[in-house]
Order: structure tokens, then C-alpha cells, then sequence
């Protein structure tokens, strides 16, 4: 099967699990997948994609697993206790044909903390049995042609020697064993530019450092969860550091857009966080408005991190950082065109939270192609809480 192991995620699913059990471990959700990329039929894959949710939901995680997360330090034993006793609810997972012709419905709607482990491993099943079908032929050597040729744009440049990546790119992996041969082949070239890796299974295999703090879907389910929508953000961010007391300390910025993260990240939370994540909008224009914003209240920006990882590229990474280097922390995640970079042309496809506690939540992104909620009506209240453009 494709997926053999729960470990076999990214590691903010588990932090942010962690969040859930201890703060709303009676919240109910609703995802819903979506593929932005058009023209492209899935349908004829949904009995394949059934057959491989069968089996992720009967894996359970082995021993040698959980005490492998029980050393992480930000783990807590309770949490553990949990998921010895975890499994993936399959009733809580529908793949059906969807509205349009072609189009695949893949619906989860259940407990959050049960369900919250779907989103990766099922969009790596429909990226590997969609590309499977596409290429008869993987173009292996292709991929690690093109895989040397950007590790070298790195290596062989000596003012890049404080250059980090991380590799991001379980969801929209071309395949499992061409994932691992990536992070393998980054292990062995890159030495001290490569950070690690946000995949659970290979960081433990491989004994990388795991990579990954919180996602939109944190910040979307507090739309429902807080106090008021207007305070959803900062409450987000307050919940986050009262659980992990400082760890884990890199916030995302684009749930609302810039202009609204930078209204509520004040000088508490730019003390209290160690960086920023940018995961839409122009990286240079945000990367100035976020040193300008610590700037402004009074925290030194070279003591910060900033986090690159919206759709990066190696050339496109290596500009912003002769942008920002000397100005503060870089830190670059680069997903898809690390793991699927073959000659086929990648897939857009995303599995987001779409409803929390019976209530509509939205991601409201810098970019609007990456907005997504299922209420017009909702979205446009959500922009008149937030004074954001309309669309």
C-alpha cells in the first residue's frame, strides 16, 4: 500500500493534534478536497483511493514509533497515551463522484482529533495513484538530474553558507520511494544546508530533524472556537504558546492576509514568537512589511526567523535570500518542486477544514486563488470583521 505508516505525515499535524487534545478535544470538523488544477479526472481513481483509505485506517502506530515521538521534546506523555490507542475512523471518510464531470468528492467530517491525521496521507494516495496512471515510465533519472542541478545551485556557491532548506513536500509527492530518495540524496550533498524534514517517518528513519509548527486549519478551526471571530487570531496565538511555553514558536501569517496578521501580531506576540512563516503573497514584499513590523516595535528583526514556503523554487529561495541575509534568520521549505519535479506537470490539489463545530471557516489568503470556504455569505462577513478587501 502507499501508506504504511502513521508516522508518514508532516509533523505540525501532530503538534497541532496535541493542541486539540488538551484544548478542544470535543471539536467536530468537516474537510473537503479540492483540486485546482483543471481538466483533470480523477473519477476513474476513486475505487483505488477507497481501496488505500481501507487500509491507512487500519495502521496503528508500533512502539518503536511512539517512543520515537515520546523523545521529541515538545511531545507530552498524555499525548502519547493517546495515540497508542489511535486509528484513523473510516467512517468518517466519503470518496464519492463529484458535482462537475470528472471530479472526485473526498469529504471527512468527524472529531477533530480523530480526524485530523486524513489530509496528508490522502492527498499523497490520489498524488501517487494519479501520477502511477499518468507515467508508465517514471522519469527517474530526469527527476535526480534535475535534483543535482538545484542542489549544486547551493553547494557550489560559496557566499550561500548559511543557506538552509527543509524539505515540505509530503502532500503533492510524486511517489513514497521517490520522496525518500529526495531527502536521502539531500542528507548526503547538502551537509549543513539541509535543515531537515517536515515527513515524521523519514526524520525518524533517517535521523533528521522534523520540521513544522502549526497549520491554516488551526487558525480556521478558531474562527468557531474563540471567544469572538475578531479575536480568533490572537487567540489562536495564545492557546499555541500557552501549550508549548515558547517552543514550536514560528506563526503563520497568512490566514487573513498580512495587513490583518500585522493588526493583531503586536509587541507581545513578536517578543513571544520566534519568527514568521510566509505561505502566500509576494515573499519580498512581505518579508520588508515583517521586518518593518519588528522594527517598529522595538525587536531587533536579526533575531527573528523568517520561514519561506510558498510554492519556492531553489533559484527563487536563493533571491530572497540575497534579499534578507544579514537582516535576520532564514528559513526556506521548499514542498513540490522538491518532490515532484520529474517533467510531469505536478497536480494543485489541497484538503481543507471547511467547517468546525457546525460553523463555516475560511482561509482568506493574500492569494486569492488559495481562499477557500464553502459560505459566500460567511466569507463575506469574515472580510468586513477583518476590513479585508473584498474579492
Amino acid at each position: 500500500m502507499i501508506i504504511n505508516s502513521l508516522l508518514d505525515t508532516d509533523l505540525y499535524k501532530f503538534t497541532m493534534m496535541q493542541v486539540v487534545l488538551h484544548h478542544f478535544p470535543a471539536a467536530q470538523v468537516e474537510y473537503r478536497f479540492k483540486c485546482r488544477t483543471p481538466n483533470v479526472n480523477l473519477l476513474p481513481l476513486a475505487d483505488d483511493i477507497r481501496k488505500e483509505i481501507k487500509a491507512l485506517c487500519k495502521l496503528r502506530f508500533t512502539i518503536e514509533e511512539l517512543d520515537y515521538l515520546r523523545h521529541l521534546r515538545f511531545i507530552k506523555s498524555d499525548f502519547i497515551d493517546f495515540l497508542e490507542l489511535f486509528h484513523l475512523p473510516e467512517k468518517c471518510i466519503q470518496v464519492a463522484e463529484g458535482e462537475l464531470p470528472g471530479e472526485i468528492s473526498i469529504v471527512v467530517k468527524g472529531s477533530w482529533l480523530h480526524t485530523i491525521l486524513f489530509e496528508i496521507p490522502v492527498l499523497a494516495i490520489v498524488n501517487e495513484l494519479y501520477f502511477r496512471r499518468e507515467s508508465n515510465q517514471p522519469a527517474l533519472d530526469e527527476g535526480r538530474r534535475r535534483l543535482t542541478e538545484k542542489i549544486k545551485l547551493v553547494t557550489d556557491v560559496p557566499h550561500l553558507a548559511s543557506f538552509k532548506v527543509a524539505e515540505y513536500g509530503t502532500r503533492r509527492r510524486f511517489s513514497s520511494s521517490w520522496h525518500e530518495e529526495v531527502v536521502t540524496t539531500l542528507i548526503n550533498t547538502m551537509g549543513h544546508h539541509f535543515a531537515g524534514t517536515s515527513n515524521v517517518l523519514f526524520a525518524k528513519r533517517h535521523n533528521v530533524t522534523p520540521l513544522g509548527t502549526m497549520g491554516h486549519e488551526y487558525l480556521q478551526a478558531c474562527q468557531a472556537l474563540g471567544p469572538r471571530l475578531r479575536d480568533s487570531q490572537v487567540f489562536a496565538l495564545e492557546v499555541w504558546a500557552k501549550e508549548y511555553r515558547g517552543d514550536l514558536g514560528i506563526a503563520l501569517s497568512d490566514i487573513y492576509g498580512l495587513d490583518a496578521f500585522l493588526r493583531d501580531f503586536d509587541m507581545y506576540f513578536c517578543k513571544l514568537f520566534d519568527g514568521v512563516r510566509h505561505d502566500s503573497g509576494d515573499p519580498f514584499i512581505w518579508g520588508e512589511r515583517m521586518l518593518e513590523h519588528y522594527q517598529s516595535n522595538r525587536v531587533p528583526p536579526h533575531s527573528k526567523t523568517l520561514v519561506f514556503s510558498d510554492a519556492l523554487t531553489f533559484p527563487l529561495a536563493i533571491e530572497i535570500a540575497h534579499r534578507f541575509s544579514g537582516r535576520c534568520h532564514l528559513s526556506f521549505g521548499i514542498g513540490t518542486n522538491l518532490t515532484n519535479d520529474l517533467g510531469l506537470e505536478p497536480i494543485q490539489i489541497v484538503m481543507k477544514m471547511v467547517r468546525c463545530n457546525d460553523q463555516p471557516v475560511a482561509k482568506v489568503s493574500d492569494a486569492p486563488e488559495k481562499t477557500m470556504c464553502d459560505d459566500a455569505t460567511y466569507l463575506a462577513y469574515l472580510r468586513q470583521v477583518f476590513d479585508l478587501p473584498t474579492a
